[in-house]
Formats: structure tokens, C-alpha cells, sequence
């Protein structure tokens, strides 16, 4: 648990955090057992920015103009929160290169989108991976007080590392059968700056393939987020519910991808049967 709590008088703005983040990173030596930040982050009387809100619902598939948040949309409010913990000195992991590998969703009670909410984000551990260190992060909606929004994200820092036994992301696990077909969605080449535009992550991975293959990506990659919130936007859930989900592959810009689900779960796949990202939605 965190030790203290820091109220913020406003959301910070990301483009001074991802730069210090990137400036830091050479700097940073990850490993499971280092110090992280103790401090909870905590902004309240946050009001959602309708306009934003609107184009977020419209690069993601949501239906606009409801008085309602759609499910992932509380992470792109916590964001910046969760940017200005992992850009900082005290943080162990470099912010580049940092991939964002699973997130859990739970949603007590529908959230109106011309509510007042106090947003609280925590880095609550560091695990073992086999390909590095993974950091968790914990973000919470309050509304009156209550939690009706909650997730906990794991960001991954590669690095070597002897694989202990039991380290998560071991080979063959998780191995499920495909599900079948729903739909085949064709992916525009400017998905990840209109994601970023509606989110505020302007990660250059996302913006344009010269950017993308400094980092070693033949073209843009679309956001993880992004893949999640399309997927969901298509699947559907209910206003109580829990969303366990795992980034698996990059979706490269521009491409085409299969959409598949069945019952509660759904995947996202290429031609090559690859699956991007998978998850799971359970009633609450």
C-alpha cells in the first residue's frame, strides 16, 4: 500500500512527464527488488471533458452523446497520474521501451459522464518476469465516496534476468482454443494519432512509422488501450462487471485484424492466427 497521499490540484500534463521519462531512462537500473514510490496520487473534483470524451468514443467504436463513461475510459484519466509515478527519479523501470502487458477492469456501478469523481492512482509493486521487471499500478474512481471504478495495469521493463521458477509469462501457458470469427476490421493508418489526440498519449511508437522504427517497429502500432476499448466496444458490458485482459502482440498500423468472441471472451487476432490481445468480461 502506498504510504502517503499527495492531492493534486490538477491532472498533470504528459508532455513534460514523457520527456523526463525518456531523459531518466538510460539512467535506470530495474530490477524486482528495487524501491519504487510509495505515494498515492489523488485528484478530486474531477470533472470529464465532454468534447474529449466524445472523440475517445469515436476512435473506439462507443456509441457518443449517452451520459455515461464507457468502461476503459477512467485508465485515460488516470494516465497523467500514472505518468507523473513512472517519469520520476524514484521510479526503477525506464518509461521507454516500458510495455504495457495486462489489465483488470472492475466496475461496481454505471458511471455518468457529467459526474464529479476523486481519481487516485498507486504504484503498488514490483514481480519478477521472465524477460524483466514488471511494475503494477493501481488506479480508483471515487464517486460520494464510494469505488466504482478500479483497475490494476502491469507494465513491463525488459531486461536479463535468470528466470525464476513460477516467474509469470512462462512459455505454453495461458494456451486457449481460438474463438471464432465475429468481424474483420480494416485499420487506418492514423488510428494510433487519433487515439493519442482523445487520450493525451502521444507515445511516438503510436504517431508515424519513422518514429515507430526507432524503436524497432517496422510501421505505428496501435495503442493497447485502443485494441482493449474496440474490442469492448463491440463485445459489450454490463454497468457491474470485471474485465481481465492481456496484451500478447503489437498491432501494426496500417492492417487488418479479426475480432472474436464467444460467450464472455474475446480476442484479437491477424491472418496468421496471432492473437493481439485476449480477454475476458465476468458479471460483478
Amino acid at each position: 500500500m502506498a504510504d502517503a497521499a499527495l492531492v493534486l490540484t490538477g491532472s498533470p500534463s504528459l508532455a513534460p512527464l514523457l520527456a523526463r521519462g525518456a531523459l531518466l531512462s538510460p539512467f535506470k537500473r530495474p530490477a524486482p527488488d528495487a524501491e519504487f514510490p510509495r505515494t498515492r496520487l489523488v485528484l478530486p473534483g474531477l470533472r470529464v471533458d465532454l468534447a474529449r470524451l466524445a472523440a475517445y468514443e469515436r476512435v473506439c467504436g462507443f456509441p457518443t452523446g449517452e451520459d455515461a463513461l464507457p468502461l476503459t475510459y477512467p485508465h485515460v484519466l488516470g494516465f497523467p497520474l500514472a505518468m507523473r509515478l513512472m517519469s520520476g527519479r524514484d521510479f526503477p523501470l525506464p518509461l521507454l521501451g516500458l510495455v504495457h502487458t495486462s489489465i483488470t477492469v472492475t466496475r461496481h456501478r454505471g458511471m455518468p459522464a457529467t459526474g464529479a469523481y476523486e481519481l487516485a492512482v498507486r504504484v503498488e509493486g514490483l514481480a519478477p518476469h521472465r524477460r524483466g521487471t514488471e511494475a503494477t499500478v493501481v488506479t480508483e474512481l471515487r464517486e460520494g465516496g464510494d469505488v466504482v471504478w478500479e483497475s490494476s495495469s502491469t507494465y513491463l521493463a525488459r531486461h536479463r534476468t535468470p528466470q525464476p521458477a513460477g516467474a509469470p509469462g512462462a512459455p505454453g501457458e495461458d494456451v486457449r482454443k481460438p474463438l471464432p470469427a465475429v468481424a474483420e476490421w480494416r485499420l487506418a493508418e492514423d488510428v494510433g494519432r487519433r487515439y493519442a489526440a482523445a487520450s493525451g498519449d502521444r507515445n511516438p511508437i503510436h504517431l508515424h512509422p519513422l518514429t515507430a522504427r526507432l524503436f524497432g517497429f517496422p510501421r505505428a502500432i496501435a495503442h493497447g488501450m485502443w485494441t482493449l476499448a474496440r474490442c469492448l466496444a463491440a463485445h459489450g458490458t454490463p454497468d457491474s462487471c470485471r474485465v481481465v485482459a492481456a496484451f500478447k502482440a503489437p498491432v501494426l498500423l496500417p492492417g487488418t485484424v479479426t475480432y472474436a468472441a464467444e460467450d464472455g471472451r474475446f480476442e484479437l487476432r491477424d491472418g496468421d492466427e496471432r492473437v493481439h490481445v485476449a480477454g475476458d468480461v465476468y458479471p460483478a
